[in-house]
């Protein structure tokens, strides 16, 4: 045996070297014919073609669609047929997927198909600051007589069949960004938990117009795909959501996930080291999205730039002792996020925008004053909606939710209470909730008047105050310029 497998490898070696000398020597065009000569061979022995679907695609890693749509297609098939499975948990119930390297067939109009999930493993560990990451892709094998059936009836069929399952069984999640030093080498920086907020313009306290109007505008954006390809815009929309602390916008926010069943990708910017950075964060958010930075008036240093470049120069003209005491103080300081102004701009409709679509950017501030106009005009933010202090119908909303009251014999005291005062939402929520488990609605309803009055008393003290301030600033003017005049006779 060992002069047989000697002998054979010695063979081996022979044809390696001639073949070595031929690709050498031999002339060009009888190489090409070799290698045409070797593929028809190949085909013949081999006539089964390979496709690979893989899950993420690109150097900024997008996750693939058409690898979910796959995975989501071959899950019936995987738990009929595979040998080993993976267990994913949702809220409703567990799901088995198959495991790598396991196979299982599929049929449609009498052709046999072959599914196998593999992986690339890479083999040396990547200097880069980022992980190297195992490549895993879905591969189909058929015969190749049925490559014109498969490229314009099959994929199609699995596609459609795997979106409708995965809508069917969607779970929306709530992405962010704000991860700490940790890194997902497959999604960029986003990690994310189940949505789970069961806030809906039902529920919404807030007046019934314009929660009217914000329905019709979703409603309207969500089925105008071809209309924004008609007119040459990006599929996406633009709110500010602005107004005093406590009136509502995260809740409404929420509410609008729900309504469009989208997922939330909510952006933590002083997280975003550099524009950059952000633009990956940007290519890593899917289609059926809303996109939230809340207190973007607080996130960065976005408002007054400038300004501040305008004194800076002015500095400067004083003197060279100004600048160098002012480059120490900021040297001082650690340096944090390097998002500027126009990184965010682009972010928001910029040329990188455009990818994925059907996305709602959602920008909250508590003093709309202090953006640059530059960030919250039309065309990038679309529609702003000012959420103010709770009004009557707003109120009816919160007792209906908290107290099951469609009406009550103080509700028309407490229209007038709220006339009256500057009450927010949250207010009004903290006052009806029930404090113990029967608490009497009646008791309630006698806490916020109470409350109410309370808030009313106060701002009548405090307009009290200012007036006497101001009475007195007024008298010690006049007294001024009284002893003014009387020194200025005295000198005459």
């Amino acid at each position: 045996m060992s002069e047989i497998w000697s002998l054979f490898g010695s063979k081996i070696a022979s044809i390696l070297f001639m073949w070595a000398m031929i690709e050498r020597y031999m002339p060009r065009h009888f190489r090409n014919f070799i290698d045409r000569f070797s593929q028809q061979l190949d085909k013949l022995l081999n006539p089964y073609v390979e496709i690979k679907f893989f899950e993420y695609s690109g150097s900024y890693m997008r996750s693939s669609d058409t690898f979910s749509a796959i995975e989501n297609y071959l899950s019936s098939k995987s738990m009929a047929q595979a040998r080993k499975l993976k267990g994913t948990s949702t809220r409703n119930s567990l799901v088995l997927k198959m495991d790598d390297y396991e196979e299982v067939t599929d049929e449609l109009k009498g052709i046999k198909f072959s599914w196998s999930l593999r992986k690339i493993v890479p083999m040396e560990k990547s200097l880069s600051v980022y992980p190297a990451s195992e490549k895993r892709f879905y591969r189909l094998t058929f015969h190749g007589r049925h490559r014109r059936f498969v490229t314009k009836t099959y994929l199609k069929h699995v596609l459609d069949e795997g979106k409708a399952i995965s809508m069917a069984k969607r779970q929306r999640k709530l992405y962010t960004n704000g991860n700490g030093d940790g890194y997902s080498d497959k999604i960029g920086k986003w990690s994310h938990v189940i949505f789970e907020h069961p806030a809906t313009f039902e529920t919404v306290a807030m007046d019934p117009e314009k929660k009217k109007e914000i329905i019709e505008d979703l409603t309207t954006f969500k089925n105008s795909k071809e209309y924004y390809a008609k007119i040459g815009k990006p599929w996406k929309r633009g709110y500010l959501l602005f107004g005093p602390p406590g009136t509502g916008k995260s809740t409404l926010i929420a509410a609008i996930a729900n309504f469009l069943s989208y997922d939330v990708y909510d952006i933590e910017l002083t997280a975003v080291m550099s524009n950059a950075e952000l633009r990956k964060l940007l290519i890593g958010i899917a289609s059926k999205s809303v996109v939230v930075i809340e207190d973007i008036d607080c996130s960065l240093e976005l408002t007054g730039q400038r300004k501040a470049e305008t004194s800076e120069k002015e500095e400067a003209s004083d003197g060279a002792v100004g600048v160098v005491k002012k480059q120490a103080e900021e040297g001082k300081k650690e340096k944090k996020s390097q998002v500027t102004l126009s990184g965010l701009l682009n972010f928001i409709d910029g040329i990188w925008s455009a990818s994925n679509g059907e996305r709602v950017i959602i920008f909250t501030t508590n003093y709309v004053e202090k953006l640059d106009q530059a960030l919250v005009r039309r065309g990038r933010m679309d529609k702003h909606i000012e959420l103010s202090y709770c009004g009557f119908e707003g109120f009816k909303v919160l007792a209906r939710n908290y107290l099951s009251l469609e009406s009550h014999d103080r509700f028309e005291e407490i229209r007038g209470l709220l006339e009256e005062t500057k009450t927010t939402p949250a207010d009004v929520a903290e006052n009806l909730m029930p404090k113990v488990g029967n608490e009497d609605p009646e008791r309630c309803l006698e806490r916020l008047i109470q409350a109410l009055k309370n808030s009313k008393e106060e701002a009548t003290k405090k307009i009290e105050k200012e007036k006497e301030t101001a009475t007195i600033e007024e008298s010690s003017g006049e007294g001024e310029d009284t002893e003014d005049a009387v020194k200025t006779c005295s000198r005459v």
